[in-house]
């Protein structure tokens, strides 16, 4: 008795139900692996921008880094000179009250009346200088970098 055998299969081969079916699974999963294809090729995108934006960033910050420290040291120059500029116009000062006293003496000898100008403290008020304003001349390349 001999019985006879089909080969095994899905039973979508013969039943067009099954076909109908297998169909869209199929192609639901090239749609699957198409769409996963643009998501990755979307990240990768996303990452190459990001690490544009570091090394741009990253060259922006050195820039500023580097234009901070050449700053830095123009300050401390310009302190530098002022410090030398302040012991300069106290060392003036005293040598004015020097020869203010000499001209009271001179006046208290002689008997003339001698114009003894007042002496200004340009380091308490610098800005209440008893001199005529003069304009301040700045140039655009004193603030380059």
């Amino acid at each position: 008795m001999a019985s006879m055998q089909r080969p095994a299969s899905s039973g979508s081969d013969s039943d067009p139900r099954y076909a109908n079916i297998d169909e869209r699974k199929r192609k639901r999963m090239l749609s699957n692996r198409e769409s996963a294809r643009w998501s990755r090729m979307r990240k990768q995108k996303q990452l190459e921008d990001l690490v544009n934006e570091v090394s741009t960033l990253q060259k922006e910050n050195s820039q500023l880094s580097e234009g901070i420290n050449v700053t830095t040291q123009r300050y401390i120059e310009m302190e530098s000179a002022n410090n030398v500029l302040r012991a300069q116009a106290m060392e003036l000062t005293e040598r004015l009250r020097s020869q203010n006293s000499v001209l009271h003496i001179v006046e208290e000898v002689s008997g003339y009346a001698v114009e003894i100008p007042e002496i200004p403290d340009p380091l308490l008020k610098p800005w209440q200088l008893p001199c005529p304003i003069q304009p301040i001349m700045a140039s655009a390349d004193m603030f380059e970098c």
